[in-house]
């Protein structure tokens, strides 16, 4: 028997953090979360399809979910729209599946005063420098680009503490079992657990 409905875990974390090799080796390791499809208004690139990659929207389709409110957080990119829909991630969760968002500090923000009741889990670096070290261990960002996202970095560590949990992501391995407890633990709070309460609470001999 479930003990709870579904939680929404939101993780976020600085750019080379490692957050989403986390993301993705929770995936791998926990196949029953979800990951949350985001909608786009950008042309689908090859070999992406609708609705397992993005849910590609026109851009007047996009707006009017904006006004409708059906969205958990939005951001216009370059000239399209991102955004996180709403009503998969409710549908998911009534039906008590867990299901996991990767996102921006500030889009985490947002996410948190349209849906209190999620798992808000930062993930940190050990140090800046170690952060410094792993984003120039890429080998792929100009040392202006690496200023850059060191610079805001710091701002965004500065985010943690309105999250619920802060991991240090020395090891992905340990990282994704500790996610993976927090989870876990999340789900035998007692305001998660009141359609099982109320069950028992009326079962025969009560």
């Amino acid at each position: 028997m479930r003990m709870s409905e579904g939680c929404l875990i939101v993780i976020s974390g600085p750019s080379g953090t490692g957050k989403g090799t986390v993301c993705s080796a929770l995936l791998a390791k926990h196949p029953e979360i979800a990951y949350s499809i985001s909608a786009t208004t950008r042309k689908p690139r090859e070999g992406e399809q609708d609705g397992v990659n993005y849910y590609f929207k026109e851009k007047t389709v996009f707006e009017e979910m904006i006004q409708n409110g059906e969205l958990l957080e939005w951001a216009e990119v370059y000239g399209n729209y991102y955004g996180t829909p709403l009503a998969p991630i409710r549908e998911k969760l009534s039906a008590g599946k867990d299901i996991l968002l990767e996102i921006d500090t500030q889009g985490a923000l947002k996410v948190m005063e349209k849906f209190p009741e999620g798992v808000f889990i930062f993930i940190l670096p050990p140090s800046l420098e170690e952060l410094e070290k792993r984003i120039r261990g890429r080998g792929t960002d100009a040392e202006d680009s690496i200023k850059r996202r060191l610079n805001a970095a710091a701002g965004e560590i500065k985010l943690a503490e309105k999250y619920q949990y802060a991991v240090i992501n020395e090891s992905v391995e340990e990282t994704v079992e500790t996610v993976a407890a927090i989870l876990k633990a999340e789900h035998f709070k007692s305001k998660r657990c009141t359609a099982i309460i109320n069950e028992i609470s009326k079962s025969k001999g009560e």
